[in-house]
């Protein structure tokens, strides 16, 4: 199973940036697919994630009305769409997977497969 995340970059706040998490290995329809982030000196925290093949959502409160995440199954992608970005929103955004459904939990440990990251990086 390998997870691709890309995406990341330089922003200013208020600027946006779209991340992919490109899936392959396994069924992708059959598995939920998480956003975690990572900020330095911090633990690694949840914030989004898609249901299988049924695509309900979930966002922590941090990101809420401001990310969306999305999945093309065709394409075995899910997308992190950002925007109004913050500078507390900088951090090593990782893409996960675990089967079916997304857990409003959303713990590291829940999640099965992880991909290497990328660094999202928002200047005041």
């Amino acid at each position: 199973v390998q997870l691709q995340a890309s995406g990341g970059g330089l922003v200013r706040r208020g600027g946006s940036l779209r991340l992919s998490c490109a899936v392959s290995g396994l069924i992708f329809e059959d598995h939920a697919i998480g956003w975690f982030r990572q900020a330095p000196g911090k633990e690694r925290e949840g914030i989004s994630c898609v249901s299988s093949s049924v695509g309900s959502t979930y966002y922590a409160d941090s990101v809420k009305g401001r990310f969306t995440i999305s999945r093309d199954n065709a394409k075995k992608t899910v997308y992190l769409q950002m925007n109004n970005l913050k500078p507390e929103d900088t951090g090593v955004y990782y893409c996960t997977i675990r089967r079916f459904i997304c857990l409003p939990t959303m713990k590291n440990s829940e999640y099965d497969y992880w991909g290497q990251g990328t660094q999202v990086t928002v200047s005041s």
